[in-house]
């Protein structure tokens, strides 16, 4: 019988680690996917009885020691979890088109979103950016905290029209803020603090900046002439095929700030972009952005950028609802009358 070398076998015994891995998530995500199922059917059949039966909260609390009585020990069918699955079967009985989103999030990833969420499209639009981004529940929790919603709403990221042309779903990819209270800087820090901030929470960072951005380097190299630079993040993004180089400044935007990026950008294409990769996209993130100033500076540039604000406290949540409110009022008020929504757009309040 053959002796057998240290890591002759690897690979093989690698392959063989990685199907039990692949099963395992199946069986978890087979798990969830029937937990979900069987509580939008108490759900259902709670819903039912209400309508046709006039159960009320005793019933309910009845039923949840009926099945504690039958199941000892059996997590989740207490009294509120059980108002929270009818709650969970009238809230999306309507959108079908919401139900494999439903079944990919498990039950407390369900719940945050259906307890702290008011609007349906607000609903769908954490069902869809958890399920495409993979959010754990308390990264479900931090972005409706920090109102993600509220934000693409009513601040989309400001790109450049070569950006816009270039890469099309850039939009969605993209914010118009990043939030960093994760790094507990002081006020008034360095760049060189946010710096090693983000590289010692990189993990954290690449949550915040979303799926697909794999990290490339810090102080990335590049050479041109006889002269050293060095660009402060770099990224790939798998969705857009291409690099993407992040300027930080821990002031306030400046336009001079954009020439050196779009420098950044012509190196990185013409001396690091691999040839079946789109052209780089280039992201300067400042503490404060004044939005005309941003407009004017992008409106003429020819290179794929964008210039987005980064903070280091979660925004005032209500704020931002009470603004979404008297935007979508506006919006309402545009459909009504065309020209005095118009006027009131133009007028600022919207902001």
């Amino acid at each position: 019988m053959k002796s057998i070398k240290p890591g002759q076998y690897e690979a093989a015994f690698t392959e063989v680690l990685h199907l039990i891995e692949s099963a395992r998530k199946q069986a978890i995500k087979a798990v969830n996917t029937n937990l979900i199922d069987l509580y939008w059917q108490v759900g259902e059949y709670i819903s039912n009885r209400i309508a046709e039966d006039g159960w009320g909260k005793g019933t309910v609390t009845a039923l949840a020691a009926f099945i504690n009585k039958h199941h000892p020990g059996q997590r989740g069918f207490s009294p509120q979890n059980l108002w929270r699955m009818r709650q969970f079967f009238e809230s999306y009985r309507n959108t079908t088109e919401l139900s494999s989103l439903l079944r990919e999030l498990p039950w407390s990833s369900n719940l945050h979103i259906l307890t702290k969420t008011k609007r349906p499209e607000e609903r769908e639009f954490y069902l869809r950016m958890a399920t495409r981004s993979g959010w754990q529940v308390r990264e479900v929790a931090r972005q409706i905290d920090g109102a993600l919603f509220e934000r693409a709403v009513l601040n989309p990221p400001k790109l450049s029209t070569a950006l816009r042309e270039l890469h099309p779903s850039a939009g969605e990819v993209f914010k118009d803020a990043y939030f960093f209270e994760f790094l507990g800087l002081p006020e008034p820090h360095s760049e060189s603090d946010l710096h090693r901030g983000l590289v010692r929470n990189l993990g954290r960072f690449l949550t915040e900046l979303g799926r697909d951005f794999c990290f490339v380097g810090s102080e990335y190299p590049l050479q041109v002439g006889g002269k050293d630079f060095a660009l402060d993040l770099l990224f790939f993004h798998r969705g857009l095929n291409c690099l993407v180089a992040i300027e930080l400044k821990v002031g306030e935007f400046q336009p001079e700030h954009l020439g050196k990026l779009e420098f950044y950008l012509e190196a990185l294409d013409r001396d690091i972009k691999k040839p079946h990769e789109h052209p780089a996209i280039g992201v300067l993130l400042c503490a404060t952005k004044d939005s005309e100033v941003v407009e004017y500076s992008l409106s003429r540039s020819l290179s794929p950028t964008l210039i987005a604000e980064y903070q280091t406290q979660l925004p005032d949540k209500q704020l931002l609802q009470s603004k979404l409110h008297e935007f979508y009022a506006l919006l309402s008020s545009l459909e009504e009358e065309p020209n005095k929504g118009l006027q009131a757009l133009k007028s600022g309040k919207t902001r």
